[in-house]
């Protein structure tokens, strides 16, 4: 763990001074003035994700990921057999081409998926410190060292959002489209579209919220309707999957910036009114959260939703009155740097390993 609490530190001294020295801009699809972060001191923090993640021995699925890397002989036959062409595709170039060496697929991987969420976080996040240290320390920089298809996938999807935001479907659905070829899971954000294009915290709003606590309640019932219908797809494996339900501290965390966001909503429109999109994405991915109370396995749908959340926590402590605003800065700081201590210590005892650094 040494590592990875020395690469949250450089990560967010770098976005910090990234944000101090950063220059006001007029954004005009956030419609209000804004600060373009340092794109030098930002690249260190880049940086350092991707090191850190890139050269990584095994976390999670890496070793799986690793061996089937070293042991596949990657042709078009078997690229087109696989459910994930676009994954395939990357796997063979790279060992065709770049190396055999099954760290070369973790380091692209890394790079791509960390380049990806950063330029969105770049533009529209307001205190892009904030936004990457909750990227650490909510968990989702760990998540992409384990679930290295998904998190890729998810990272592509992110850039559809300037897409989302505007509007436009059919360039939305290609990009869409494009991430799904690394995870099929992806294609949920195309009906997700008709979803979250609406005010946030109205009726639509509640309606979504009343819908999740029936499911959670009623879970049994859903479930049963769910996997008949995925009956014949690649999912219908889940419909014996039993790993358990979420830990309902995951979920307060998903809970917590929404419920800040509400008692904000009418400031937040007001110095970002664009902001009824992110609100709409992270509050489905809490309601993915919430139903995985139940089965763990929609945690794995809403982090499509989480990357939503990351712009929203950047936003929040410009909700409060400026005297305050220090205060609660501190007070995201200090919970979401508990929560990586329970999660990445107690509950899960990571323990980061590399070739490539000594410790």
């Amino acid at each position: 763990m040494t590592l990875l609490w020395i690469n949250l530190c450089i990560v967010f001294l770098f976005a910090l001074f990234a944000r101090y020295f950063a220059t006001p801009i007029m954004a005009s699809e956030i419609g209000s003035l804004t600060i373009k972060p340092n794109r030098l001191l930002i690249l260190g923090s880049l940086s350092s994700l991707v090191l850190i993640s890139g050269l990584r021995q095994g976390i999670g699925d890496t070793f799986v990921y690793r061996k089937s890397f070293e042991n596949k002989e990657f042709t078009w036959e078997l690229i087109s057999a696989d459910k994930d062409i676009g994954f395939g595709i990357l796997q063979m170039f790279l060992k065709n081409y770049v190396s055999q060496d099954s760290q070369v697929l973790i380091f692209t991987a890394a790079l791509l998926t960390n380049v990806i969420i950063i330029s969105v976080l770049f533009h529209y996040s307001r205190m892009i410190e904030l936004s990457l240290y909750v990227y650490i320390t909510g968990g989702l920089f760990l998540v992409s060292m384990n679930g290295i298809r998904q998190l890729l996938a998810a990272a592509i999807a992110f850039a559809a959002i300037k897409f989302l935001i505007e509007g436009n479907l059919i360039r939305y659905a290609l990009i869409i489209v494009v991430a799904s070829l690394f995870h099929q899971s992806a294609l949920i954000l195309l009906p997700i579209y008709f979803f979250v294009r609406f005010k946030a915290w109205s009726t639509a709003t509640v309606s979504l919220i009343i819908f999740s606590v029936i499911i959670v309640f009623g879970y049994e019932q859903f479930s049963s309707i769910l996997f008949t219908a995925l009956e014949d797809t690649q999912y219908s494996g889940y419909v014996d999957f039993n790993e358990g339900g979420a830990n309902i501290v995951r979920v307060a965390v998903e809970a917590a910036p929404l419920a800040v966001a509400y008692l904000g909503r009418k400031k937040l429109r007001h110095i970002f009114p664009k902001s009824d999109v992110i609100v709409n994405m992270a509050l489905v991915g809490f309601v993915f959260m919430a139903i995985s109370t139940n089965q763990w396995i929609f945690a794995r749908v809403s982090i499509y939703f989480q990357l939503y959340s990351l712009i929203l926590i950047s936003w929040l402590p410009k909700l409060f009155k400026e005297k305050d605003q220090k205060l609660i800065y501190f007070i995201i700081i200090i919970c979401y740097l508990a929560y990586y201590y329970y999660e990445s210590v107690i509950a899960l005892n990571i323990n980061y390993t590399s070739d490539y650094f000594i410790w």
